[in-house]
């Protein structure tokens, strides 16, 4: 599985758990209702430390917290290589 499809899984799960929806987070997070979409639908390859931080922090998570998933198992993940 690639990183921004583990991290839009986590997401996705996290949102379910608090019963928050994607349009709430977006509001949280500052960030466009359409990067909000385009992150939690792989439309980007990688998503930026940036943006992932302000999710997380607007899931009230810690970065231990919230990376702290099977979705992130380093076995498992495929990470391109340059």
């Amino acid at each position: 599985m690639k990183l921004n499809k583990a991290f839009a899984l986590r997401v996705k799960e996290v949102l379910k758990e608090k019963n928050m929806t994607q349009y709430k987070l977006a509001q949280e997070t500052g960030l466009y209702q359409s990067t909000m979409t385009d992150i939690l639908t792989c439309k980007y390859q990688t998503p930026n430390f940036k943006n992932m931080a302000l999710i997380i922090r607007a899931l009230g998570m810690s970065m231990t917290e919230f990376f702290d998933s099977d979705y992130f198992d380093f076995g498992k993940l495929e990470i391109e290589e340059k």
